[in-house]
């Protein structure tokens, strides 16, 4: 254990998953007794192309988490050159090596130019960076012209939709990954969707093989991503919470250097004495081997949840 002696429960800022659930509805017990059939699978493919914009479900692929979606998608062209935006979520690359490719590392649009297989995360974690559509279809249409295929993953796009690239599938080497347990913090009903062309979806579709999605994240996730006035009124608790933690960072002399509505990454010279002394305090937030500057934070639950973050960053803002 890390932090053995720090109080429990620990709260767990690690991650940028809502710390507010959709409400998970009463399933009849056949959900789980028997295998899902295939009308459960379309209507929440029609769902989910509803809610991302995408033209049809069958440009909409279902899968068990966007992590399986990972090397799939990557094996969707030929193994050569993968290029990932980074620093960003470090399963791109790996899962592109998985698939045969050589990955790079690339910091800015302009060096994915040349890759056959180009990732972006939009916005991107941790930095919360926001990619142009515009420059993201000039990049699509550049490596389209000799085979290429652009990835954009879209994990963090729930609160800001107007982010979406789904609505520019037919130009056929985009790929968007959409992922349900961030935005609807039910990350373990482990559930995701691509977005492509259709004849993309099949091909996905086609590895993951039969039943791939449960039955009861099939009918989770119907309910949920049908649920406009919920999405609406989470979209603006995402954004209010994230704002006061931002505030409170600042408050504390902490710069912020980025962040999504679910989460804030601050940089300090001190960002790892912080994580250790918050840690202590039975407070979990992310740390960054390859950049010891940085730390995220992710959104409390509930009101005390706020103080004893508040009280642990005011201590550390006051000690010595």
């Amino acid at each position: 254990m890390m932090f053995p002696g720090a109080p429990e429960p620990f709260l767990d800022l690690s991650t940028g998953i809502n710390p507010h659930p959709y409400p998970v509805p009463q399933l009849p017990a056949e959900v789980f007794a028997r295998l899902p059939g295939s009308t459960a699978l379309t209507e929440l493919a029609a769902a989910a192309a509803t809610e991302y914009g995408a033209p049809s479900p069958a440009h909409v692929a279902c899968a068990p988490g966007t992590q399986i979606l990972l090397p799939l998608v990557a094996g969707l062209v030929r193994p050569a050159g993968a290029a990932v935006l980074s620093p960003t979520y470090a399963e791109h690359a790996r899962a592109a090596q998985l698939a045969g490719h050589d990955v790079t590392e690339a910091s800015d649009l302009a060096a994915l130019a040349s890759a056959d297989l180009a990732v972006v995360t939009n916005p991107n974690n941790p930095d919360g960076r926001l990619f142009d559509r515009d420059a993201l279809l000039a990049l699509a249409a550049h490596i389209g012209r000799r085979g290429g295929l652009l990835v954009v993953d879209e994990t963090f796009a729930d609160p800001a939709p107007f982010l979406g690239l789904a609505g520019n599938l037919a130009r056929g080497n985009i790929v968007v990954l959409r992922s349900f347990g961030k935005f609807f913090g039910l990350a373990g009903i482990r559930l995701g969707f691509a977005l492509a062309e259709p004849r993309l979806t099949r091909r996905i579709a086609a590895m993951l093989g039969p039943w791939a999605v449960s039955g009861p994240a099939l009918a989770i996730g119907l309910a949920a991503l049908s649920d406009v006035a919920w999405i609406e009124r989470a979209r603006r608790d995402l954004a209010a919470a994230s704002e006061r933690l931002a505030t409170m960072l600042r408050d504390v002399g902490l710069e912020l250097v980025g962040g999504t509505a679910l989460f804030q990454l601050a940089q300090t010279p001190d960002a790892m004495a912080l994580f250790r002394h918050l840690g202590r305090a039975g407070i979990l937030t992310r740390a960054f081997p390859d950049h010891s500057t940085w730390l995220r934070f992710g959104l409390p639950a509930h009101e005390q949840d706020w103080q004893r973050l508040q009280s642990a960053l005011a201590a550390f803002q006051g000690r010595g």
